[in-house]
């Protein structure tokens, strides 16, 4: 097995099918021989960072122009791009609160599972010898999930960064990551509202004298059973008037928006703040079994662009797609979109 110091890095490193850069580097130079060592802390790309003496944080971060000193350093320079950018998406990122599950594949055509609801509302009903239980019909979605590429282009020259410090130049990755992340968000919600195509639009009904309520939240509490309220989909307008319901300001509540900027609901459910979601309508939903989250590979920067120094054009991305689950696992209730 080759020593971290000798491995030698090439750009074909980034094209192995199902595989990440890193992966491809563990392959080579497992973690697992360094355990009990100085070393056993740090996966197969960050020893390579050490290996060339590369530190991309802190007050002491080295310029950027430190990954192109030689032609083999160069080859971290797109791992590091897309580890940056990764870091935003999981800062920024709200998706892991309204998706049940991630499924990740290898190609851009993906059909999920539909199944009916289980309507737990009644009980089981008890089974008599030689009878036959009621069914639950889980079939393949008739329709293929869309999937949308995600992402931003990096328009400058080696020549204007060459000399940042690699800290500054990973805040701005992460911001790029962060947008990546809301338009993830975005989608995820539009999906929700409209469905996917194998599962129509949200069902909703109208606020009572169309605004906001505590009793909004108890009548949505009892028509999503036997599906649990754990997450409500805010825009700033349904934002705004919920902070204004008089259950919702008592001190607890408050204790935990000041103390952490948090909000929560009398329900318990948690808030997702949407600012670009459809006017005059709030979502509450079961994020257990409402939606999936299909995303094609992993992070994708142009590579070849980046080890050869073009940056005036080069791509970061992510192909991702969303998928209903339950039906009835999300509901809507619409009301006057006034402040």
């Amino acid at each position: 097995m080759a020593h971290f110091e000798n491995l030698t890095l090439e750009k074909a490193m980034y094209g192995v099918p199902g595989k990440s850069f890193t992966e491809v580097l563990e392959g080579l130079d497992s973690s697992e021989n360094y355990r009990g060592t100085p070393l056993e802390s740090l996966d197969a790309y960050q020893r390579q960072l050490k290996r060339f003496g590369i530190k991309v944080s802190g007050k002491n971060s080295d310029r950027l122009e430190k990954f192109f000193e030689n032609s083999t350093s160069a080859a971290l320079f797109p791992e590091y791009v897309t580890r940056a950018v990764g870091q935003g998406i999981q800062r920024g990122s709200k998706v892991e609160d309204l998706v049940a599950t991630v499924t990740k594949i290898e190609a851009r055509d993906y059909r999920s599972m539909t199944a009916e609801s289980v309507d737990n509302t009644k009980g089981l009903k008890k089974v008599d010898e030689g009878e036959v239980m009621a069914q639950v019909n889980i079939r393949t979605s008739p329709n293929l999930i869309s999937l949308s590429k995600k992402g931003r282009l990096i328009v400058s020259s080696y020549e204007a960064l060459r000399f940042q410090k690699l800290d500054l130049f990973t805040i701005m990755l992460r911001q790029i990551g962060a947008a990546i992340a809301a338009s993830q968000v975005e989608e995820a919600v539009k999906i929700i509202e409209n469905g996917d195509g194998s599962i129509g639009a949200i069902q909703s009904r109208a606020a009572k004298d169309g605004k906001l309520s505590y009793d909004e939240f108890v009548q949505l509490w009892g028509e999503l059973s036997p599906f649990n309220l754990n997450t409500i989909v805010a825009g700033t307008d349904a934002l705004q008037q919920i902070m204004r319901i008089n259950e919702f300001k008592d001190s607890a509540a408050g204790m935990k928006f000041h103390g952490t900027g948090e909000l929560c609901t009398p329900m318990g459910a948690k808030i997702i703040h949407v600012p670009n979601m459809t006017s005059g309508m709030m979502i509450g939903l079961d994020n257990s079994c409402a939606l999936e989250m299909v995303q094609a590979g992993e992070i994708m920067a142009e590579a070849d662009k980046l080890i050869d120094r073009q940056l005036e054009r080069a791509g970061i991305s992510v192909i991702s797609g969303f998928a209903r689950i339950f039906e009835k696992a999300a509901k809507a209730v619409t009301f006057e979109a006034t402040v």
